[in-house]
């Protein structure tokens, strides 16, 4: 499983679970906020804001949150005034990672991201010691089970796609990161079933982990994942589905 997939899938399954909605709640509050703050507060009108209140919604969180975090974006309520900031670096066996974080306070957040990547053997790099190997992309990630290569290129072809891969058992298909929702809705409107649609960095290539570095990758993300100020982790590692079985079981 590549790194963008399993990111998503950590925080789709932790969302799931009552204990852990509550941080899920607090990033996804962060995320509107700044949405709103940069976009405005009309959902049809801002993509960023759109896209990040879907996932709200998905995780079930109340109308009454959404709405509160718009409003404080906005500046109609008083709120935080959280800044987007990006860190650049390396996890196990010189793993490419950009953290995506939303903070209040930066000097608390990079101690805790260098910290962390410190202890898991990474190291926290300088701005652009990898962002050039990520490139901003929308992916559709559909079951390679459920769907053969010409139901995907029909598809791409349909929505106007940039291209398609196949990653392991899923089909990957890119997209204007900035048309994720309207797709989203199409696919929906086909009962079309994707395992996620979503705006995320892609890497140009990935780095195949062996287990020990793999389980490494796996706690440090896990880590990362507890971290308030940490939305996104976008990485380069390709690690088998068997060893991630394996430590979901083994971690509980």
């Amino acid at each position: 499983m590549s790194g963008h997939n399993k990111w998503s899938t950590i925080k789709h399954k932790k969302g799931a679970n009552d204990a852990k909605r509550g941080k899920l709640f607090t990033k996804l509050i962060r995320e509107i906020e700044v949405a709103a703050r940069i976009g405005g507060g009309d959902i049809n009108a801002n993509p960023r804001l759109r896209a990040v209140v879907s996932k709200a919604r998905a995780a079930n969180m109340p109308k009454d949150n959404i709405d509160k975090a718009i409003k404080k974006g906005t500046g109609e309520i008083q709120g935080e005034a959280y800044e987007e900031i990006f860190y650049e670096g390396y996890g196990p066996a010189g793993v490419a990672m950009m953290i995506k974080t939303l903070t209040d306070n930066k000097n608390r957040t990079a101690s805790a991201i260098r910290a962390t990547l410190s202890k898991y053997g990474g190291n926290l790099g300088e701005n652009g010691c990898v962002g050039w190997m990520f490139k901003y992309k929308g992916v559709i990630t559909l079951d390679k089970s459920k769907y053969n290569e010409d139901d995907v290129a029909g598809l791409a072809l349909e929505i106007n796609a940039d291209d398609y891969s196949l990653k392991d058992d899923s089909w990957e298909i890119y997209i204007d990161p900035n048309e994720t929702e309207n797709i989203k809705e199409i696919l929906d409107s086909k009962k079309i079933e994707y395992l996620s649609v979503e705006a995320t960095m892609v890497p140009d290539n990935t780095l195949k982990l062996e287990e020990n570095e793999a389980i490494r990758m796996l706690k440090l993300l896990d880590v990362l994942d507890e971290n308030d100020d940490v939305v996104d982790v976008y990485a380069n590692y390709d690690i088998d589905d068997a060893i991630i079985e394996k430590y979901e079981q083994t971690s509980g």
